[in-house]
Parts: structure tokens; C-alpha cells; sequence
């Protein structure tokens, strides 16, 4: 069976080796790069191909959320687990908005990253338990979104991803930019969503993106 590979991206080197050695310690998981810059990490990350990237919230020029943003615009996506000291909620939904499929806290690294790769090398999220409270919410104001709005079941893939950028109040030509299309083509995205989800006036498919954000 082919070893999961794994991409660490952490500030603190003493906080890499700890990472390096659990992974080292399985023979599940092969560890195929570390960085300690979130910059850094993006162009070897590129490189090394992981099936998983554990990453730091807090990092030098690029952080750990715009870093698993980023990695979702690779062909095939990379999914990241966000490995962290921060519990807030508010940060775990930030998380999971950029395409984050696992966030696990610092304090229970050492038991809970060997199956959090796992779990997220085969396709499904990994929540630190202590958390799941979050995830809970996040799908009941989903739920309610979605029979308030049933149009949102009716977006392509591509809308769905224009939508979630527009949340992030990005211009067309950034959003473009993102994900290799031009910012006509983006404009007409916003153009069927918006007739979608019935939404009418120059700003309110922004307003609708910034008010749900973590529910579609």
C-alpha cells in the first residue's frame, strides 16, 4: 500500500520535529517536506506533492488559512489539516471556508495527528473533538440557509466556488485570477447566481456572501 504523504508547515522548529517524529513513527505516513514559512511552503509544497498538508494558523507571509485556501487551487486539490493553539470558533469556521478538512489543536497533537491524517487522506474531515460543538452549528445554520434558499442546491460546482471568493470580498478579476478563468466569465457566474438565488441590486450578492459565508 502507498504511504500517505506529508507536508508540515510550522514557525517553530521545535514544533516540527515533535510533528516529524509522530509521523516518522508510523509506517503509514511518509514525511516528504517542512517548512517553517507559509510562502516557502506554497512553491514546495508545489514540489513535493503531499497527500495531506498539516499547517500552523500563524506563519510568516503567507498564514496557515490563506495556505489552505491556496492549496485547493492545486490540480488535484491538497487538502490541509489546520494544526493550531486557537479553539475560537469564529477560527475554525474561517478554517473550514478556505477548504481546510481537518483542525486539530496543539495540545492534543500527539494523539489525535496520525488519525486526523488518516481520516483526511481518505476523504473525510477530522474535527478535534472538544470542537465538534462547532461543526454542529455550522450545519444547522447551513440547514436553515438551504430551506430558506433552495436555489443554493441548484449551483454548478464552479458558482459554488465563485461565491465562497465573493464572501471573501474579492473582485472579479481576482476571483478570475484565482481560478484560471477571465473576469467576464466571472462576471457571468455572479450573473447566474444572483438568478439563482433571486437576488437583485449591484450589491446584494455580496451582502448574501458576507452574511453566510460559513453556511454554504
Amino acid at each position: 500500500m502507498e504511504k500517505i504523504k506529508v507536508f508540515i508547515v510550522d514557525d517553530h522548529p521545535i514544533v516540527r520535529q515533535g510533528l516529524r517524529q509522530v509521523i516518522e513513527a508510523d509506517p503509514r505516513l511518509a514525511l516528504v517536506g517542512e517548512a517553517g514559512d507559509g510562502a516557502v511552503a506554497l512553491a514546495q509544497i508545489k514540489a513535493a506533492k503531499p497527500h495531506v498538508a498539516v499547517l500552523d494558523i500563524d506563519l510568516p507571509h503567507i498564514d496557515g488559512l490563506e495556505l489552505a485556501r491556496a492549496l485547493q487551487n492545486f490540480r488535484p486539490p491538497i487538502p490541509a489539516i489546520i494544526l493550531t493553539m486557537h479553539k475560537e470558533e469564529n477560527l475554525v469556521n474561517a478554517a473550514l471556508d478556505r477548504g481546510a478538512k481537518g483542525y486539530i489543536l496543539k495540545d492534543n497533537a500527539l494523539d489525535e495527528l496520525r488519525g486526523a491524517i488518516l481520516a483526511v487522506a481518505k476523504g473525510d474531515f477530522y474535527l478535534t473533538p472538544s470542537l465538534t460543538g462547532c461543526l454542529v452549528k455550522r450545519g444547522q445554520r447551513a440547514s436553515a440557509l438551504q430551506a430558506e434558499q433552495p436555489g443554493l442546491a441548484t449551483l454548478t460546482p464552479m458558482e459554488r466556488r465563485v461565491l465562497k471568493l465573493v464572501a471573501e470580498n474579492k473582485t472579479s478579476r481576482e476571483i478570475g485570477g484565482e481560478l484560471f478563468i477571465s473576469p467576464r466569465t466571472v462576471e457571468t457566474h455572479r450573473a447566474n447566481i444572483c438568478e439563482k438565488l433571486n437576488l437583485h441590486g449591484s450589491h446584494k450578492l455580496l451582502q448574501f456572501a458576507l452574511d453566510h459565508r460559513s453556511e454554504f
